[in-house]
Order: structure tokens, then C-alpha cells, then sequence
């Protein structure tokens, strides 16, 4: 069976550092995949909300993850600080890609924990129908 492959790109768009919680924990004693998520989730909400933004309100739109790939690369541990590396992949008219760099400092040493790619659309919860991307947010994106 072939694995997933992520190919992040590196301009990065921003970097936000998430400590991991007991509860991320699993029985494995280490971080569970969902807690993964999770964790790529609060660094988009960080990177959002550094620009002024909420996944509900972004120059009127909000967002709908349409897919979520994860290639895992190392466990992860109580105590890391998660360092996200958020970049920008391809940009159509409604959505957009973003990609993750999950990565923790142990002794001295960078440990890639995880790379991961979310699709991203561009919708109006009010209309309940896709819009286009707000061209701040296309800035954004490609600055």
C-alpha cells in the first residue's frame, strides 16, 4: 500500500507554537491522531485570527475544510511544545489549500512530528452556498 506524501511548501505564511495537553493524550501514551487535528486546527484559528479573521468572518465569508490529509512522521509527547508552520498551497476562484509542518524540539534537535494539507472554501453560512475567495484573504494567501 503506497503512503500519503505531503510535499509542504516552505514560504511560510505564519508559525504558532501549541503546547499538547493531557488530554491529547492516547493510550499509546502519545499524541493521538485526532489531538493531531486538533492541534492543526487551533494553529489556523491562531493564523486567522492574527489577520483579524474567525472561520465564520472573513471579509463577510467563512470556511469549510473540504479535506484534511495527515502523513505522521513521529510520535508526540506531553510536554512538546507543537510547532505549526502554516503555508499556502493552490488557490482556485472558491478555495484554496493550506499546508501544515508540525515539528517539536527535543535535546537540541528539530523532530518533524507531522505534515498535513487541508482544502478550504470559501462559504456563505447565511446564503448556505460557496462564494469567492475575499481578495484580502487571496493577499493573504499569497504575500
Amino acid at each position: 500500500m503506497a503512503r500519503v506524501k505531503i510535499e509542504v511548501p516552505q514560504q511560510f505564511l505564519g508559525t504558532y507554537h501549541i503546547p499538547v495537553r493531557i488530554t491529547d493524550i492516547n493510550y499509546g501514551n502519545h499524541v493521538g491522531n485526532d489531538a493531531f487535528v486538533s492541534i492543526i486546527h487551533e494553529a489556523r484559528m491562531q493564523w486567522l485570527q492574527q489577520h483579524g479573521y474567525t472561520e465564520l468572518n472573513i471579509e463577510g465569508a467563512g470556511l469549510i475544510m473540504s479535506d484534511l490529509t495527515v502523513e505522521f512522521k513521529n510520535e508526540s509527547f506531553y510536554g512538546d511544545q507543537v510547532e505549526v508552520k502554516i503555508s499556502a498551497g493552490e488557490i482556485s476562484r472558491v478555495n484554496f489549500e493550506l499546508y501544515y509542518q508540525l515539528s517539536a524540539k527535543r535535546k537540541g534537535e528539530t523532530v518533524l512530528l507531522a505534515n498535513a494539507k487541508t482544502g478550504m472554501i470559501c462559504y456563505n453560512y447565511t446564503l448556505k452556498k460557496v462564494v469567492t475567495i475575499p481578495e484580502q484573504l487571496k493577499l493573504i494567501l499569497t504575500s
